[in-house]
């Protein structure tokens, strides 16, 4: 018991450091309906508009937001959420570069406008890139960033047109630039002899789509004026007993009264506790476990917060629901332990890519790939290289798989990109990011960049290293016979110097479904599979030391922009972009069920590998020469680009610069 109640102090002195230091912004909650809270979702059909002028400016210069959009030029249907680029067969749309505008009418029920209690907000969940929004042409809010919720209080403009249509326009431009994530250049070309006037190209330094758009759920949702805004937990466990620590910040109110219950899957309350603050205590807890991991993988309660509090006469009371995973992330200098025991990642990295929507969230795909994922028996992905749909991860939480969330820090590789603008960017992305994703239990590392560009070396504030490298394929393009020894050769280069677990968190080679030759010829099924299995030669050979994870690239095959190495898009997938496996993804599935069988703590499904046999702390991503690493959570999200963090037992994180 006495040891029972140090893991306690120790907890509640780690959750006052996390309060105190971190989330100093307002929160980035999920919107949920309850008692007190309604949802309107915008999704469907909007009016759009591309500004085709040669400065891409007519639409501010015009002020389209102030009328009907209509009434600015013709306009076409576009499906929200969707990537515009696919969805006509106008080239200029595919690979336009500037302003997009979106319009849309909805009527907003009476009762949130004439309640003056209530608060009605405007969320997008993603716009990529650079956002302006107006309620009734009045400028409401502005969003720099592709990948993460942006929102806006928008009553009092409402009560300016009571019982009259909300129309909502949002002006959207895709341009990068040095100072963006990810960054890019435009390059302007002034030669009439070779080029049409005005020949402007978008330059960047990633091998994916530069897809634009409302790419995730725009939706009303109301809350009381004095309302839950934010929810940070923590979790630990000792023996059967699992501690979760709260912090419930509400807004509106200095002294309200909250409550916080914890149920368990059947609805029944385990833990209660009264206070903004304060740590549930849960006798014989189900602790989350990662999918084939344990029998129960992927164990949710959920945390009920129920606020009120009287003022002016009026008294508030907000209810929100949090599903929360109990469990635990370590490092040692040659294991990842999740609640104390040893965890390998098996798992792939991915893309939100699909034929036609691009990067639009696509709920029948995405319980198609969470089916692929453990079909394939992979237990971990990475949000290569952004962050990925809130209801992705949400079904992460649900199945058990671990998550390595990366902010879209990719291609940074400019000397002109690491100045003081792009650093207050990047440091505002990566506060976004942990805000609306630290309470997820599958996610256990955050991801700062991909293969940047660097000098100062982390190395001594990260517990993981982990690499990105094409061997026989980048390097020594169609000589298999390189593999073991020059992966064997960075491993021992790697863990030789810095004593930290690696994981291989690239490789892999491009696959043309359906070409086959033999001997093996790169681009054939064939290849796919003999560079695969020599990866596993030496990944078999090293996980008995200090890999702890391998991460195949890639899940799909995914679009990218035109060039003469990229045949209608990347094809490393070991599916295809219409998710019908390749060859090597019947041999990744025998691997990968026979690694849960001897790294799991069950016994799991070994008819499915004879069945086929029988049918035949954040990480930097570098190529071979740079190192992606990874450190534990710091308290303070500037500390992430300072390379300096302290361990809090919650999830891993990583430092802005590579290995060299």
């Amino acid at each position: 018991m006495e040891g029972f109640r140090r893991l306690v102090n120790y907890f509640l002195s780690l959750a006052a450091v996390w309060n105190v230091g971190h989330f100093k912004d307002s929160g980035m909650l999920f919107p949920r309906e309850s008692s007190s809270r309604e949802i309107k979702e915008l999704n469907g059909l909007w009016n759009f508009r591309a500004d085709l002028s040669l400065n891409r400016n007519l639409g501010f210069e015009q002020a389209w937001y102030k009328s009907r959009l209509a009434e600015s030029g013709p306009v076409i249907d576009m499906p929200v959420p969707a990537s515009y680029n696919d969805i006509t067969q106008d080239p200029r749309l595919r690979d336009f570069i500037g302003w997009v505008w979106y319009e849309r009418e909805v009527l907003v029920p009476s009762g949130w406008v004439s309640d003056e209690g209530t608060r009605v907000m405007l969320r997008v969940g993603s716009a990529h890139y650079y956002s302006v929004v107006w309620v009734n042409g009045i400028k409401v809010m502005e969003h720099e960033g592709g990948h993460l919720p942006f929102e806006a209080e928008i009553v009092e403009v409402l009560r300016n047109n009571p019982g009259g249509a909300c129309r909502i326009t949002i002006a959207v431009n895709n341009t990068l630039t040095l100072q963006t994530l990810p960054p890019g250049t435009i390059q302007h070309i002034d030669d009439p002899t070779r080029y049409p006037a005005d020949y402007v190209v978008q330059n960047t330094n990633f091998d994916f789509f530069n897809y634009a758009g409302l790419h995730r759920p725009v939706m009303l949702y109301t809350t009381p004026k004095v309302y839950v805004d934010d929810i940070t937990v923590l979790t630990t466990f000792a023996d059967n007993i699992g501690l979760l620590s709260y912090q419930v910040s509400v807004l509106g109110s200095p002294n309200p009264t909250v409550t916080v219950t914890l149920s368990d899957k059947d609805g029944r309350c385990v833990a209660s506790s009264t206070g903004p603050s304060g740590v549930l205590k849960v006798t014989d807890v189900n602790l989350w476990w990662p999918y084939l991991m344990h029998e129960n993988p992927g164990y949710l309660y959920s945390m009920g917060v129920h606020m009120t509090t009287s003022g002016e006469g009026s008294v508030y009371e907000d209810v929100y629901a949090l599903p929360v995973g109990i469990r635990t992330v370590q490092v040692t200098n040659t294991q990842f332990l999740i609640n104390n025991k040893p965890f390998y990642f098996h798992g792939v990295n991915k893309h939100e890519d699909a034929d036609i929507r691009g990067k639009g969230l696509d709920w029948p795909l995405m319980v198609k790939d969470f089916n692929l994922l453990k079909w394939l028996g992979a237990n971990s992905f990475r949000t290569s290289h952004y962050p990925y749909a809130e209801e992705i991860l949400q079904m992460a939480d649900r199945h058990g798989i671990v998550v390595i969330d990366e902010c879209p820090g990719v291609g940074i590789k400019d000397i002109r990109s690491f100045g003081n603008a792009s650093l207050s960017h990047h440091l505002a992305v990566m506060d976004e990011l942990v805000r609306r994703d630290k309470n997820h239990a599958s996610v256990v590392m955050w991801s700062v960049a991909n293969e940047p560009a660097a000098e100062m070396p982390p190395a001594p504030y990260v517990d993981v290293i982990c690499v990105n490298s094409y061997f026989s394929w980048y390097h020594d393009p169609g000589h298999l016979e390189v593999i073991p020894f020059q992966l064997n050769t960075q491993f021992e280069n790697w863990y030789g110097k810095y004593q930290k677990p690696i994981i291989q968190s690239e490789y892999g080679a491009d696959v043309v479904p359906g070409l086959h030759t033999d001997p093996p010829m790169m681009f054939t099924e064939e290849y796919q599979k003999i560079v695969l299995q020599n990866y596993h030669d030496v990944f078999d050979q090293k996980r008995k030391e200090y890999v702890i994870g391998e991460l195949i690239w890639n899940f799909a095959d995914f679009m990218t922009a035109q060039t003469v190495t990229r045949v209608v898009g990347n094809k490393k997938g070991i599916f295809s972009r219409h998710r019908q496996p390749k060859a090597g993804a019947f041999l990744l599935r025998e691997r990968y069920w026979r690694l849960a069988n001897e790294t799991g703590l069950i016994q799991v499904y070994q008819s499915l590998v004879v069945e086929h046999k029988e049918n035949e702390v954040q990480c930097i991503c570098g190529d071979a020469d740079d190192a992606e690493v990874l450190e534990d959570e710091v308290e303070d999200v500037a500390q992430i680009e300072r390379g300096k963090g302290c361990h809090f037992g919650l999830r891993q994180s990583v430092t802005h610069h590579p290995l060299h």
